[in-house]
């Protein structure tokens, strides 16, 4: 048959015949009413969601064509539907109806699916918005990371790549054990503004173990973050990476003593003075990391300065670390010693691990920094100085960092 309808979709030009088009779109009836008013052939549809693909996938329905709905092509069939207005009081069963349908039944079941979906309405953003695809998106994925991991077998099984498997005998038959943290990889897929959207569905779901978050935050700052200080802070992609910074913090748990080790929040502080994000959260993240500065490293503290600083790391935030920690650590031991009634006896009598892993740590930094021919002599015995000398029972690490500042600055001999 002759075709009596031209539809115009971006740059693309379909010859099509009007009967199977007007029975299922209230919107193309509309249009074709218009168009035989004005004696116009073409029928043109500006800003089509979802483009020509979606649009043949709707024509090709009309015409009772079976189409194929996947994760890939659900989002812009179902915004094209709605902008066609392919609805129940057109013509019982349209397409609008079947995809609903098909989001209820299939894809909201699936974990990969749902996320697959999520990803794809970020090109239609405003629609998928509109018809609540992102919202139920969302709260698919939420809920599934409550399951029992247990019965977790989509995911870690297929997606998370372990070279080896643990696997747990039980009655004489191997199975691989699913952790906790089963969907923190998969969800890495989503871009920032999603992600942020989905852990804050599901911390608002229930309780659920810091630990678990913490891992979450660091698996997506790995994943994004480049480790290159030149590609952090470049022009290109600074405002990005300044963005996935701050969103991190912001979604750090609650319990500032709990949820992220030390050397992801020490990671995470030299991604944020990098990338010059807001200084409400770096405080917040020197708060944290200060509370467990014994659980950190030294390469953990080897932060880079920004200019116009001429040393080489960063000692005076170093500095406000150790001293925020040995405030806290009083603190803390005075309100136990407090709550058990007890008399202190030495520097010692409580918290001696985290005294002694801190004044270890700081050696080992002031051995490191003794290198920069630029550090002043008043920095190194600063820092020296600012841990209690129960930290330091002895003193060999400091001899050692003293004589590699003293080869390298002869000058400062006579200061010392």
């Amino acid at each position: 048959m002759a075709t009596d309808a031209i539809v115009n979709v971006a740059e693309v030009k379909f010859y099509l015949h009007k009967f199977p088009l007007l029975s299922k779109s209230n919107r193309l009836q509309k249009l074709a009413q218009k168009g035989n008013k004005e004696n116009l052939d073409d029928i043109h549809l500006p800003n089509f969601p979802g483009g020509p693909k979606a649009f043949e996938i709707c024509a090709k329905f009309c015409y009772g064509v079976t189409v194929i709905l996947n994760a890939y092509n659900v989002v812009a069939t179902r915004c094209a539907a709605e902008y066609l207005e392919m609805t129940e009081d057109v013509d019982h069963g349209n397409l609008i109806f079947k995809i609903e349908v098909f989001l209820n039944s299939s894809v909201f079941c699936s974990w990969k699916d749902s996320i697959i979906v999520l990803q794809t309405t970020t090109s239609l953003l405003l629609w998928s918005e509109d018809l609540n695809v992102v919202a139920r998106c969302i709260d698919s994925i939420a809920s599934k990371t409550f399951m029992n991991p247990s019965n977790v077998k989509w995911s870690h099984t297929y997606n998370r790549k372990l070279l080896v498997p643990d696997r747990i005998v039980e009655h004489g038959m191997k199975f691989e054990s699913v952790p906790k943290d089963w969907w923190v990889e998969d969800m890495c897929e989503l871009d920032i503004d999603l992600y942020k959207r989905v852990l804050t569905a599901v911390r608002s779901k229930g309780k659920i173990d810091g630990n678990v978050i913490g891992e979450a935050l660091k698996t997506y700052a790995m994943r994004w973050l480049s480790n290159s200080v030149d590609a952090l802070a470049s022009e290109v992609h600074n405002g990005k990476n300044k963005c996935l910074v701050e969103t991190i913090i912001s979604l750090l748990p609650s319990d500032t003593s709990a949820g992220c080790s030390c050397s992801f929040l020490l990671k995470l502080l030299k991604f944020a003075i990098l990338v010059g994000a807001d200084g409400t959260q770096r405080e917040d993240l020197i708060k944290r990391i200060s509370i467990k500065l014994d659980e950190a490293s030294v390469n953990d503290l080897l932060i880079p300065v920004r200019s116009p600083q001429t040393t080489k790391y960063d000692t005076e935030l170093v500095q406000s670390l150790v001293n925020r920690f040995v405030v806290h650590e009083k603190r803390r031991r005075d309100v136990d010693i407090a709550e058990k009634n007890e008399k202190i006896i030495s520097d010692s009598v409580l918290g001696y691990g985290s005294w002694l892993n801190v004044g270890k740590l700081i050696d080992g930094y002031l051995a490191e920094i003794a290198y920069d021919p630029n550090l002043p002599v008043s920095s190194f015995i600063l820092l020296s100085q600012s841990i209690p000398e129960s930290a330091r029972p002895i003193h060999d690490g400091l001899y050692k960092a003293i004589d590699i500042y003293l080869k390298e600055n002869p000058p400062e001999l006579d200061k010392i």
